[in-house]
């Protein structure tokens, strides 16, 4: 899944440009964009749980109602800690630190890595899904940044 979710920021660099591609079109013969992942090469069983996850990420409306002050903190449950695990909570904790995230896109990348199955979630996976929501609500993506997020995440590291 990973793999796809590579792929397709790689080649729909704008968000808008993907949206059109509509991964949740499905017809009789499926969407144009699993078409296009199955060209690529991918699996069926991954193009439809890339799809899903790319799915529950356009339908989560933002929470404008999370403003935090800079002296909150969030208090991770059990399960959200083993899940997500410490290098990715000490991730998202230096990404709130250096404003690239908001409260709001914090809670996103935490419900859509929760969505994910417990297969053991590693720093490189967590980042993509860092930027997958970054690019998902069009955020400005510093060259830096994308360049951080994709490091140890090559597609040969993701499996």
């Amino acid at each position: 899944m990973f793999d796809i979710l590579v792929y397709l920021f790689e080649n729909y660099v704008d968000f808008a440009d993907f949206s059109e591609a509509d991964p949740q079109a499905e017809s009789n013969n499926g969407s144009a964009l699993s078409h296009k992942l199955t060209a690529a090469g991918f699996a069926e069983e991954e193009i439809t749980e890339a799809l899903s996850w790319l799915r529950g990420l356009q339908d989560n409306p933002p929470l404008h109602h999370l403003q935090a002050d800079s002296r909150s903190l969030r208090a991770y449950t059990a399960e959200e800690s083993s899940h997500l695990g410490v290098e990715a909570l000490g991730f998202l904790h230096f990404l709130e630190q250096a404003e690239i995230l908001s409260t709001e896109l914090r809670e996103l990348v935490i419900e859509r890595a929760m969505a994910l199955p417990d297969d053991g979630l590693s720093l490189a996976r967590f980042k993509l899904i860092v930027l997958m929501v970054l690019w998902s609500r069009q955020q400005h993506l510093d060259a830096l940044i994308v360049e951080e997020l994709l490091s140890d995440s090559a597609p040969e590291h993701l499996h």
